[in-house]
C-alpha cells in the first residue's frame, strides 16, 4: 500500500519498475549501437561508400551532433548529489531523471524531460525511443556524457591534445617513479639484506672449582741466618702447621742423612704398628730336654739385671730376678720335676737372625763408647756395663752377658750350661716378664735419644708387621708404617732406626710434615710431641737457646740429631704470634763448635717469623 500523500502516476503510464528498466535499457542498447559506425550492424549500409569518413569516428553528424547536444548538458548541469541531502535525486532503483532544456522544439522552452515511474513526458522524441517507452536515466546520462565529450573535443582538439600529451607524461613520469621505486626497495622475496654475521659464541675460560683465598704477602725474612757459613751445607723446610703450606725451603726435598731426628719416624712407625701399650716380652720355656730351660729374648733391651731395688736407666724395667723366681716356682710345682734340678739353660735370641746385629755403617766406636750396642732380641739393660749410666760401654756379646745375668739370678746350687738353641713349640711357659708399655719407652727414648730402644723398636715393627726383622727389611717396613699417617714416603732410604747411618735418606720436608701431624697430635702422634726436648728445658735441648736465642726457650719441641758428619734439628715451633710452625733442619758436612748455636739461631728467627715468614 503507498502513502496516501504521494502522488499516483496516470493508469496508462503506470509501469512497474522492472518493466520501465528492462524498456530503458533496450532504448540505451540502440542508441549505443547507433553511436558505433566503425563496428557492422545488422541494419547498416554494407557499401563502402554507405560507411561515414574516418573522420566522422570522433565528429558525428549533424542530427547525431543535435541528439548528442541534447545530451551534454545533463552531464553538466545534473551533479551528482548524496542521498542524504537535500533535494538530491531518489535512489536508483527509483530512476528518475531530470533534463534541463535547452533550447529547441524537442522538449519545449522552460521544460524538463522526465523518465521513470509516474514521469510525465511532453515529448516522447526526446525523452523516450521511438515508441515512446522511457529510457533508463543512467544509460541516457552516460550517452549524453559521451556525446559532450566528442563534441569538446571537436570544439578545442588542440586543448584536448595538450591535455591528453600532460596526462600522458604525468602517467609515464608516475609509472617511471614507481618502476624505479619498484626496482630500487627491496623487498622481502627479491632482495637480500646485508647478512647479519653471527656472533660467535665464546669459550668459557676456564675458572677453579673454588677461588683460592689472597696470598699472605710474607717479608720476614730469614736469608742471613739461613747462609751462616757454620751451617755448612744446609738443607731445610719449615711448614706452617695448621695450613700445611710450606713458608721456607731450602733444597727440602733433597734427600740427605737425619742423625737421630731419624728416631722420631721410626717412633711413629712403632706406633702405627705396633700401638702405644704393645709391650716387649721375655720368656722363659722348659727344655726338650730333662733338667732344661730356654729363655727366649722378645728384643726387650730394658730387661734388667739390677735387683729388686735399683733402677737402671730404664725405670720401671722388668727384672731378671722376677723372672728367675717364676721359673723356680714353677719348676717345683711340677711333680716330673721333682728332684730334678735346672742343669741347662738355652738361650734363644732368634727372633731376628742374630748374627745381623750390626749395620757396616756403623762406626765400632759409637760401641765402645756406650752410644750402641749390638742389636740382638736378647739383652740385659740395653748391654751396658753400667745399667744406670745412659752412655756406657757395650759388650761384643749381648746374648752371653743376658745369660749368665739369668743364671745368677736363679741361684742354681750347681752353675748349668748356657748355649744357643730355639724354644720347642708346645713346650710349657715357665715365666715371662715384660717391658713398659711402648708409649713410656718412647717418652724415655725421645729426650735423650736412646739409640738402643730405637734400634729394637724399627726391629721389632718390622717383625710384627710381616717382616724377618732384619735391618734390611726396615727399609720398607718403617715407610710403610708411615703411610696410615696420610704422607707419602717416597724417596725414603731407610737403614736404621736410630739415624746412626750416614746412609739414610730422608727430605727434610718430608720430615716437616711428619712434625705438623705430630704437632696436630694425630694418631697418637701426641706421644711423641709431649716426649720432644723443649729448648732450654728438657732433654738433648735443655742447655742450649743460649744468648739471643734464650728468646725462644720453651717455644721450640724439637728432636736433635748428631753424627760426625751432621748436626741436625727438628720439630715444632710455637711462634711469637701464635702460629704453629713444623722444620727440619740439617747441617750436612765438617761439624764444629758452632753448627749447633747455628741451628739454634736460625730456628729462633724463625721463631720470631711466625706465619710472615718469607722463603726469601
Amino acid at each position: 500500500m503507498s502513502d496516501p500523500q504521494d502522488p499516483q502516476p496516470p493508469p496508462e503510464q503506470h509501469l512497474s519498475r522492472r518493466a520501465a528498466r528492462e524498456a530503458a535499457e533496450a532504448a540505451d542498447a540502440a542508441r549505443v549501437e547507433a553511436a558505433r559506425p566503425d563496428e557492422v550492424r545488422p541494419d547498416a549500409p554494407t557499401s563502402a561508400g554507405d560507411q561515414p569518413p574516418a573522420t566522422e569516428l570522433i565528429s558525428p553528424t549533424a542530427s547525431q551532433a543535435d541528439d548528442a547536444t541534447k545530451f551534454l548538458p545533463v552531464a553538466a548541469s545534473t551533479p551528482y548529489l548524496p542521498p542524504s541531502f537535500p533535494g538530491a535525486p531518489p535512489p536508483h532503483d527509483v530512476e528518475t531523471v531530470m533534463f534541463p532544456a535547452t533550447g529547441g522544439s524537442d522538449l519545449g522552452a522552460g521544460g524538463t524531460g522526465a523518465v521513470g515511474p509516474g514521469a510525465r513526458g511532453t515529448d516522447a522524441g526526446s525523452a523516450g525511443d521511438s515508441t515512446g517507452r522511457p529510457r533508463s536515466g543512467v544509460k541516457a546520462a552516460a550517452s549524453a556524457a559521451l556525446g559532450g565529450v566528442f563534441a569538446s573535443i571537436r570544439k578545442h582538439p588542440n586543448a584536448w591534445l595538450f591535455s591528453a600529451l600532460g596526462l600522458a607524461f604525468v602517467l609515464l613520469g608516475t609509472g617511471a617513479l614507481f618502476a624505479g621505486a619498484a626496482v630500487g626497495s627491496p623487498t622481502p622475496a627479491a632482495v637480500v639484506g646485508p647478512s647479519k654475521t653471527p656472533t660467535p659464541t665464546p669459550t668459557p675460560r676456564p675458572t677453579p672449582a673454588a677461588i683460592a683465598d689472597p696470598t699472605h704477602l710474607r717479608t720476614c725474612s730469614v736469608a742471613k741466618a739461613a747462609s751462616d757459613p757454620n751451617l755448612l751445607t744446609f738443607q731445610g723446610s719449615v711448614i706452617n702447621a695448621t695450613t700445611g703450606e710450606v713458608l721456607f725451603d731450602r733444597a727440602g726435598a733433597t734427600p740427605a742423612r737425619t742423625a737421630s731426628v731419624m728416631k722420631t719416624l721410626t717412633t711413629a712407625a712403632g706406633l702405627s704398628v705396633l700401638g702405644p701399650a704393645y709391650q716387649f716380652s721375655t720368656k722363659v720355656y722348659e727344655g726338650s730336654a730333662p733338667g732344661s730351660i730356654v729363655l727366649v729374648g722378645g728384643g726387650d733391651p730394658t730387661l734388667s739385671a739390677l735387683g729388686p731395688a735399683e733402677e737402671s736407666v730404664y725405670k720401671g724395667a722388668p727384672k731378671l730376678s722376677d723372672l728367675a723366681y717364676q721359673v723356680k716356682t714353677q719348676w717345683a710345682a711340677d711333680p716330673k720335676n721333682a728332684g730334678v734340678d735346672i742343669t741347662s739353660v738355652i738361650l734363644d735370641a732368634n727372633m731376628w737372625n742374630p748374627a745381623d746385629n750390626w749395620d757396616p755403617t756403623w762406626e765400632r766406636s759409637e760401641q765402645t763408647e756406650g752410644y750402641q750396642p749390638e742389636i740382638t732380641a736378647l739383652m740385659v739393660d740395653g748391654d751396658r756395663a753400667n745399667p744406670k749410666a745412659q752412655d756406657s760401654p757395650r759388650s761384643d756379646d749381648p746374648v752371653g752377658r743376658a745369660g749368665a745375668a739369668f743364671v745368677s739370678a736363679l741361684g742354681l746350687p750347681a752353675t748349668p750350661t748356657v748355649t744357643a738353641g730355639t724354644a720347642t713349640a708346645g713346650t710349657k711357659l715357665l715365666g715371662e716378664v715384660k717391658s713398659q708399655p711402648l708409649k713410656t719407652l718412647i717418652s724415655y727414648l725421645l729426650p735423650v735419644s736412646d739409640n738402643t730402644l730405637a734400634e729394637m723398636i724399627a726391629r721389632v715393627t718390622s717383625k710384627m708387621s710381616g717382616g724377618d726383622g732384619s735391618s734390611a727389611s726396615l727399609k720398607t717396613a718403617i715407610p710403610a708404617a708411615l703411610v696410615g699417617y696420610g704422607l707419602q714416603p717416597t724417596g725414603l732410604t731407610i737403614i736404621d732406626g736410630s739415624g746412626e747411618s750416614n746412609s739414610n735418606a730422608v727430605p727434610a720436608t718430608f720430615v716437616a710434615q711428619l712434625m705438623a701431624k705430630v704437632a696436630a697430635g694425630e694418631q697418637n702422634l701426641k706421644i711423641i710431641y709431649d716426649a720432644l726436648p723443649i729448648a732450654g728445658k728438657t732433654g738433648t735441648l735443655a742447655s742450649r737457646f743460649t744468648g739471643a736465642n734464650a728468646i725462644a726457650r720453651g717455644a721450640v719441641n724439637a728432636k736433635t740429631g748428631w753424627i760426625k758428619t751432621e748436626y741436625a734439628l727438628a720439630g715444632v715451633v710455637h711462634a711469637a704470634d701464635g702460629t704453629t710452625l713444623s722444620f727440619a733442619f740439617y747441617a750436612l758436612g765438617n761439624i764444629n763448635s758452632r753448627t749447633q748455636p747455628a741451628l739454634d739461631t736460625i730456628t729462633t728467627a724463625v721463631f720470631s717469623c711466625g706465619n710472615n715468614l718469607s722463603n726469601n
